[in-house]
């Protein structure tokens, strides 16, 4: 397994749609490889979801950590899927803050549908189908709009709520916080 270098916002590659990965070449052990560099580059740059695309590849696939409280990332269950198709299940729009390793020391507030169903194959090529809700439903939606040419600032709907990390945790989280208390 490698860290491979994530691509940054200007690299063509965030701004393509991605290509279906072939379910014959599930079984490649270069594409194995891929998929186990993806997940290590992904816990190395303190992320919970990475898309192929960026690291600069044409290929439709996401890796992804299912957060837990009671573990660390590493230990935390990791998802592969291969060709994702994203459902929305009712609801209205849920706004919360997001980052990206592609566009990293910015957040900003991004409205998402609250639950997604989940089409797509594992990494041996099974079928996978399970409702993604709350802050899993919002990494593979993050995720999935990688594979489709988008970022997470193409979503916003106000940039006023941009803001680099240092700047979010002092200004934004704590006002929040003063404003609960």
């Amino acid at each position: 397994m490698a860290v491979r270098p994530i691509v940054r916002l200007g690299h063509p590659a965030l701004r393509a749609p991605a290509s279906p990965v072939l379910k014959e070449r599930l079984g490649d052990e270069d594409l194995q490889t891929l998929i186990d560099d993806m997940i290590e580059t992904m816990l190395a740059a303190g992320g919970v979801g990475l898309a192929a695309p960026q690291l600069g590849l044409d290929r439709q696939l996401i890796v992804y950590v299912v957060v837990d409280p009671e573990k660390t990332p590493a230990q935390a269950d990791k998802r592969v899927l291969v060709n994702p198709m994203l459902e929305p299940l009712p609801g209205e729009p849920v706004y919360d803050w997001e980052g990206c390793l592609s566009i990293p020391d910015l957040r900003g507030l991004v409205p998402r549908h609250p639950a997604v169903k989940v089409h797509a194959l594992d990494r041996e090529g099974r079928l996978v189908e399970f409702a993604a809700e709350g802050y899993e439903g919002r990494i593979v939606q993050h995720e999935f709009d990688h594979l489709n040419g988008v970022v997470f600032l193409d979503r916003m709907r106000d940039l006023r709520s941009l803001a680099f990390s240092a700047e979010w945790e002092e200004f934004m989280i704590e006002g929040e916080k003063a404003q609960v208390g």
